[in-house]
């Protein structure tokens, strides 16, 4: 929602104050068509030349989420930690064969299946999953599971902020492709030169619509939206550190409702549940075989 207002209110106050002030939009709109294409359609084809398909798609989709806000909510969050707790009880009062049959098949899991969201997202389920598994496996090594649980997330992370990277790259490129769009409008001006000074006047003012284009786009639009798009990943991505919180915790030899309020703490403030909460919503779940 902020973000429309902000797009809206950038356009009313640059050519606001410049209507206020004088400025003839005749001379911006009668260049703006050209000057969009060369700018905007030489940013696009070198974005399409830079980025894998893998990115390109995650840039599109990027473009969602910088308007639809963070993926996780507060109650999501409270979700995460009920899920991890029921996991680890069942794993400290009966074993580990109480578990397997939880983590090989989550979604016919009767603990996961309290808890949708979660399980939809394939990157937690799995996370949660795989570190289970690996802590059966190798119960008296917790610092490699933490060491390989770290690596998962800053693979995750990066590619998850590909997206971002790609717009702040289109958003550095534009301001110097608006001085080539700048720099055409020069040529052709020159080819012009015999042309009365009101024409020429009109002619080098679209060209110089191509340098305010390309500044305009970098600056108000594009760059913004790759600072939304790598906040919201950065703040989704704190969503997998509580799995790691809470697991290494449960690693360690904490009591379960120990290791979740160990991951509890690390939830960003504007979504962390209080204390009294988690202990309402853990005081509802029971531990299945």
């Amino acid at each position: 929602m902020f973000q429309i207002i902000g797009i809206v209110l950038l356009f009313a106050m640059v050519f606001g104050s410049y209507i206020l002030s004088g400025g003839k939009m005749a001379v911006v709109l009668h260049s703006l068509p050209y000057e969009l294409m060369a700018i905007l359609g030489a940013a696009v084809a070198a974005f399409l030349i830079g980025n894998s398909v893998t990115t390109i798609k995650s840039t599109l989709a990027g473009f969602g989420k910088a308007f639809a806000g963070p993926k996780w909510k507060r109650q999501d969050y409270k979700d995460l930690l009920s899920l991890l707790f029921q996991l680890t009880k069942t794993m400290k009062s009966k074993g580990v064969i109480a578990l397997e049959s939880h983590i090989e098949k989550p979604a016919e899991s009767t603990i996961f299946q309290k808890y949708p969201k979660v399980l939809k997202d394939h990157f937690a389920t799995d996370f949660i999953c795989d570190t289970l598994r690996m802590m059966t496996m190798n119960l008296e090594d917790p610092h490699q599971i933490e060491d390989a649980m770290e690596k998962q997330l800053e693979k995750h992370h990066h590619e998850g902020l590909a997206g971002a990277h790609a717009l702040t790259n289109m958003a550095d490129g534009l301001p110097a492709l608006g001085i080539v769009a700048a720099v055409l409008g020069v040529i052709k001006t020159m080819g012009s030169i015999t042309e009365p000074p009101e024409i020429l006047g009109g002619m080098i003012g679209g060209a110089l619509v191509g340098t305010f284009l390309g500044v305009f786009l970098a600056y108000g639009l594009v760059g913004p939206i790759a600072v939304r798009l790598k906040e919201i990943v950065d703040g989704d991505g704190a969503f997998y550190k509580i799995i790691q919180s809470v697991l290494v915790a449960h690693l360690h030899g904490n009591a379960a409702q120990i290791s979740v309020e160990i991951g509890r703490g690390d939830i960003p403030s504007s979504a962390q549940p209080s204390f009294l909460e988690m202990e309402e919503s853990l005081s509802g779940t029971t531990v299945e075989a």
